[in-house]
């Protein structure tokens, strides 16, 4: 039996709590898409919060890729070609940026809240990835 469960649940658990944390001690949603918008677009009030918490991200990142055996590596690349690859993040960002909001935002932060507008939010990009995994997969032939 596979330990994937316990791994998703652990990494679930980091999540929720990272979310209370920066709502509790920022007073902000934990939403990536803001986050690294106001990164890129800073405002002298608040990017030195924005900046420790992308530090963050990518030091857990970091430390989980070294720690190895806890978190599965594979596959590191992708067999997707880099086109494709470029395009699907264009793609994700122009969504999260229709839908004023990320998975993160929407997903964790706004059913939390229960917010209507991210329970839209949270249909709408799981019903495309839903349809788009089907019609890559049955009708495409995509692995």
């Amino acid at each position: 039996m596979s330990d994937a469960w316990i791994n998703a649940l652990i990494g679930g658990a980091m999540i929720g709590l990272a979310s209370g944390l920066m709502m509790l001690t920022v007073g902000r949603i934990a939403g990536i898409s803001s986050v690294l918008g106001g990164l890129i677009r800073p405002s002298p009030a608040d990017w030195q919060w924005r900046l420790a918490f992308f530090a963050g991200m990518v030091a857990a990142g970091t430390v989980a890729a070294l720690a190895g055996g806890w978190f599965p590596l594979e596959p590191l690349a992708s067999a997707r070609p880099l086109p494709l690859l470029i395009a699907a993040g264009l793609l994700v960002g122009a969504g999260t940026s229709l839908a004023n909001g990320c998975t993160s935002g929407h997903g964790v932060c706004g059913l939390a809240l229960f917010s209507a507008r991210s329970l839209v939010a949270v249909a709408s990009f799981l019903g495309t990835g839903f349809i788009v995994t089907y019609v890559m997969r049955h009708l495409l032939g995509s692995p």
